[in-house]
């Protein structure tokens, strides 16, 4: 069996080259960083989870008509996507004042901002991926304004459709990422979708207790971070209740089945 080639490894994921042009396989790790990757550590059986959520949400997201990268999911940890020409820049949606945004502007977290408010982060490790405004983007041509356009709609669609959804399961959807890339057609482009939308790059909390279900219980040692992963799983169906919720330890799951 020929060894599959790697295109990238990032903090979480591990693109492959895929089974046809123009495609990639995307693994997810159970690696989990925070502050910049300043913290680091694992969370038992994550990827499986991610790879998930992330399908029901794109497959989701997908009906109503927002394009994205996503095929099909493969296995436990690996999804078919399309390769694209990734935008250099994250794209943070707020609905709630929490993070960041709290330690910069002192509302205390939790406040129910005015209004949504999009922000953009330059993607780029060495630098802490720093905060940027519509001027920096434009000068130094990272998107171009027609683009900016589609991300800005884009992400305004999907947070209208995610706010629903979580809402719809007991979810709070606080703020989160997205990511967003080009597909060329000879000399003409537009932007799709990217990267993954799951626990690690949402804060989701518990409507009624404000408990935290998302990456934040890794960032503040709160632990619990498998479970809380596995309640968001339980709670869009994914799982049924008293089901055997995911494969957290493969060589467990190998032991168990005789392999």
């Amino acid at each position: 069996m020929a060894r599959r080639r790697q295109i990238y490894e990032g903090k979480a994921k591990i693109l492959y080259e895929g089974p046809e042009p123009g495609t990639l396989i995307q693994y997810f790790k159970d690696d989990a960083t925070a502050f910049n990757a300043q913290k680091k550590g694992t969370i038992n059986g994550k990827g499986v989870l991610n790879n998930r959520i992330s399908e029901h949400v794109f497959t989701l997201l997908d009906m109503i008509g927002v394009p994205t990268h996503f095929i099909r999911r493969l296995n436990m940890r690996e999804q078919l996507v399309r390769q694209v020409e990734i935008v250099p820049i994250e794209v943070v949606v707020r609905n709630f004042a929490a993070g960041s945004l709290s330690t910069r502007l002192g509302i205390e977290e939790g406040t129910k901002l005015p209004r949504t408010i999009i922000e953009y982060y330059y993607k780029d490790d060495a630098l802490g991926d720093p905060m940027i405004s519509d001027e920096h983007i434009a000068a130094f041509g990272w998107a171009s304004q027609d683009e900016m356009h589609d991300i800005q709609d884009l992400a305004i669609r999907v947070n209208d459709f995610l706010c629903g959804l979580f809402a719809g399961v007991g979810i709070k959807l606080v703020d989160f990422k997205l990511e967003f890339g080009r597909v060329w057609d000879n000399d003409w482009s537009r932007i799709i979708l990217a990267d993954e939308i799951s626990p690690d790059g949402c804060r989701l909390w518990d409507i009624e207790t404000n408990e935290k279900m998302d990456k934040d219980r890794f960032r503040r040692d709160l632990g619990g971070e498998a479970e809380a992963y596995q309640e968001v799983a339980r709670r869009l169906g994914l799982f049924k209740d008293g089901e055997e919720t995911a494969v957290l330890d493969l060589e467990k799951h190998r032991q168990k089945r005789g392999k």
